[in-house]
């Protein structure tokens, strides 16, 4: 019934934008004589969708929200009260479950109490009113609407004032719901972490060498919850993927943008770029599978015992991943250098590669120090590939060759299966979670800076 009650709505708005679009053409003349109108004809079209759509809108979005609650009250009325006031949150859950079920005809595996019945009935007949009054209510504000702003239509009303108004809060409210997202899991985090910090104290969090965090059933913390071996995991194999994708990233840019021609710049940068397209945990079924049994096959080769899953494979694959990041935002920056400071230096008798050295990437080094900001970010919340290839190890160890855990990898261990989100071995990810988001907001902040200073240089 919503699909149809949102493609009779469509095709409402479609027809009031014609409305609205004929009516202001006639009182231009056909368009010979459009200087009568305050408007071009298209917003007086536009202003009557919004009038036949917006308020209809908003009315489906509040039924929508208002009558899940009214079918609730009607579902627990048939309830006996002797038997509603024995049931706890969760079982009001399950018994609400159960009613919608046997309304949608599917049924329990079960018998169902005649009691349920009788309230499967009440709520079928209420979700079928309300959606037929939920049709007929949006349909009639949508018509009112349309004919409300179509009479308003006239040769003086401001159309475009009030499109661009709407327009602008429009966007405004597109900020502000990225920004609101952004607080709100910033605040369930940190609600959650200081949960946690009630069973471990921040200091043992944040400053132990021990990860061992145990399973408890009594709501004891047990063991240990040291971050520092996590900490360390996700820093060396960071440093590892920025080792392998700087040099690499670094060099493919600095060819596509001084050295490759036009012809094999077009398709030679949309071809590395793919990399970035290829799914995470494609890269790590190729770390387990290809690049940890070869770098163990060539330590057996040169008497040096490397793990198939450690830091070095896991760097490695996500250095490989990261090359796109690198590249393209380098290119983006050198190619930004104005083209006189290279003419200027090889007026003065500099080699292109002297020019590359002495000019070129000075003057693009703030830009492409941000670029590789953003790349370290984007590695230190890498999970897949470190989940499959790291080897959760989580050890304080400076040996790459060895299996190591990182803070990501241990998120998704604590909060995989069957697991109670009061106990602190789970709400220990929300801090682990809090931790990785500041040090990754931290480096996007410090590299939007640096970008944004470089950018302003040359504008």
């Amino acid at each position: 019934m919503n699909l149809l009650l949102l493609g009779v709505l469509l095709a409402l708005i479609a027809v009031g934008y014609q409305f609205g679009l004929k009516k202001s053409r006639r009182i231009a003349g056909e368009g010979k004589n459009s200087a009568l109108l305050h408007s071009r004809p298209g917003y007086y079209g536009t202003l009557v969708a919004l009038w036949c759509g917006i308020p209809a809108i908003l009315i489906f979005l509040l039924w929508n929200f208002v009558e899940p609650m009214l079918l609730r009250n009607i579902v627990f009325s048939q309830v006996p009260a002797d038997v509603l006031s024995h049931l706890d949150p969760s079982s009001k859950e399950v018994l609400l479950n159960r009613v919608q079920a046997i309304a949608s005809g599917f049924g329990v595996t079960d018998q169902a109490k005649p009691y349920e019945l009788t309230a499967a009935e009440q709520y079928g007949r209420a979700m079928q009113i309300g959606d037929y009054a939920q049709f007929v209510v949006v349909i009639c504000i949508a018509l009112v609407g349309l004919v409300f702003a179509n009479k308003q239509i006239n040769q003086k009303y401001r159309a475009r004032n009030h499109v661009e108004r709407v327009v602008r809060v429009s966007l405004a409210l597109c900020s502000g719901v990225a920004i609101l997202t952004t607080i709100g899991i910033v605040m369930s985090m940190l609600s959650e972490a200081l949960r946690f910090f009630h069973f471990v104290s921040p200091s043992e969090f944040f400053f132990g060498t021990q990860w061992d965090p145990g399973f408890s059933t009594t709501g004891n913390a047990g063991g240990s919850y040291g971050l520092l071996p996590l900490l360390w995991g996700t820093i060396l194999v960071s440093i590892i993927a920025l080792l392998v994708s700087i040099p690499v990233g670094l060099f493919i840019a600095i060819y596509l943008a001084e050295y490759a021609s036009p012809r094999l710049r077009a398709w030679a940068k949309p071809i590395i770029e793919v990399l970035a397209g290829i799914p995470t945990i494609v890269y790590g079924v190729f770390a387990l599978m290809v690049i940890g049994p070869f770098f163990k096959s060539i330590g057996d080769s040169i008497g040096i015992d490397i793990n198939a899953t450690s830091a070095l494979t896991a760097g490695f694959v996500m250095g490989i991943m990261i090359i796109p990041f690198v590249s393209s935002l380098s290119d983006d920056i050198i190619t930004q250098v104005p083209r006189t400071l290279r003419d200027g230096s090889l007026g003065l008798g500099s080699t292109r590669s002297e020019t590359i050295r002495q000019v070129v990437l000075p003057a693009a080094l703030p830009g492409i120090v941000g670029a590789f900001l953003l790349a370290a970010s984007r590695a230190i919340g890498e999970t897949m590939i470190v989940v499959l290839a790291a080897g959760n190890s989580p050890l304080l160890q400076i040996n790459p060759l060895e299996a190591v855990s990182t803070v990501t990898v241990t998120i998704v261990n604590q909060l995989t299966g069957d697991t109670d989100f009061a106990s602190p071995q789970a709400l220990v990810a929300f801090a682990l979670g809090l931790t990785l988001f500041v040090i990754t907001l931290g480096l996007n902040i410090i590299a939007l800076y640096i970008v944004r200073k470089y950018r302003e240089q040359y504008e």
